[in-house]
């Protein structure tokens, strides 16, 4: 009995520890330059995930999420770990899920520097990476390492899916198809991607006939590449910068195409909330808190119009309880965060989850 209660204090002073060392890790990070920050971040979640002890997410307000129970409904969105260098690490922070990408057939290495810039007043990000990563076979590489590893248990893994910049917008369909076809025996689900604004000509797939072939395509695919068995769920991320008539004309095709889920929402490019900031009229897409509003009246807008069984993924403006709660109220089945998590580091993930589990 003895032994048992100074474990547990051992462990509660080890918990302890290393949430003081993780804020006194972001402290320095978030101090650095964005990218040179940002890969410095992504090392030290892979030396992280080398470490040994569980892998696993926190417990919290599980949730059932494309045929899987979660243990907790905070995810982390794509666009921090590129090319799932960090995917173990990642899990020992306690997401419940990890999205990892946007991934691309071919490596490609995004737009020119600088492209990353920190809004700190806004708590807010404005990026035109491009969808730079090493490619779709660098990425399976890795993901079948970790699989084999076995260290990834109950832990959710998505792919975010782009096409490649040189890529004709009428042959962006076959970009995602080998994405897919590739990863299709690592994934847990697939987000096709059609919604960063720093593609060129990108945001033309979230409308009328081309929506409408890729989605019959990627569902064509779907099937065939299950072979019988249960398919990998798909999911489509939209854009913030919707109208009314375009959330009914995309609500309508999902509905149709029997997709599995939204993710809503990407990046945008509006810039009342960041107005005389001296990065705001830097090019690319701004996230964080300026969207906090914007994106859970785009989820609550989808809710009213989707099936009820097709989950909303609920992503913007993340990073307090009270956010979180309301995004769920929403609409929204499960969370992702990413520009809060910059700010805020490893010990929010936490406070999200308890704050989910036990709201005010």
């Amino acid at each position: 009995m003895c032994s048992d209660a100074a474990n547990a204090l051992g462990q509660l002073g080890w918990k302890r520890y290393t949430r003081v060392m993780l804020k006194l890790a972001q402290n320095i990070l978030i101090n650095l330059p964005p990218e040179l920050s940002h890969n410095a971040a992504i090392n030290g979640l892979n030396a992280m995930g080398q470490l040994p002890g569980p892998v696993r997410p926190l417990e919290g307000k599980k949730v059932a999420f494309l045929g899987r129970e979660l243990a907790n409904p905070i995810g982390l969105a794509a666009g921090l770990d590129k090319d799932a260098q960090a995917v173990l690490g990642l899990a020992k922070v306690g997401f419940g899920f990890v999205e990892v990408g946007t991934v691309t057939p071919r490596p490609q290495p995004g737009n020119p520097k600088p492209r990353l810039f920190r809004l700190k007043e806004h708590s807010a990000l404005i990026n035109r990476m491009g969808f730079n990563n090493q490619g779709v076979d660098a990425m399976a590489g890795r993901l079948e390492r970790v699989r084999q590893s076995g260290r990834l248990s109950s832990t959710l893994l998505g792919v975010n899916l782009g096409k490649n910049k040189d890529t004709p917008l009428e042959c962006a369909t076959d970009d995602y198809l080998i994405g897919m076809t590739r990863l299709y025996a690592l994934a847990d689900y697939f987000t096709l991607n059609l919604s960063s604004p720093n593609t060129p000509g990108l945001r033309q797939l979230q409308h009328g006939g081309a929506l409408a072939e890729l989605l019959g395509r990627v569902k064509e695919a779907q099937q065939r590449l299950a072979n019988g068995r249960s398919v990998v769920p798909v999911l489509l991320k939209v854009a913030p910068d919707l109208d009314d008539e375009d959330i009914d004309s995309i609500a309508t095709q999902l509905a149709a195409s029997e997709l599995e889920g939204l993710i809503a929402t990407n990046t945008t490019l509006e810039r009342r909330a960041v107005q005389g900031h001296v990065h705001a009229d830097e090019a690319g897409g701004l996230s964080g808190a300026p969207l906090t509003q914007k994106s859970a009246d785009v989820v609550r807008k989808f809710r009213a119009k989707l099936p009820a069984n097709m989950p909303i993924v609920g992503v913007g403006g993340i990073s307090t309880p009270d956010n979180a709660v309301a995004m769920l109220a929403a609409g929204a089945k499960v969370l992702q965060i990413y520009s809060s998590f910059i700010y805020e580091g490893p010990n929010l993930v936490q406070k999200l989850v308890t704050g989910t589990d036990n709201p005010k």
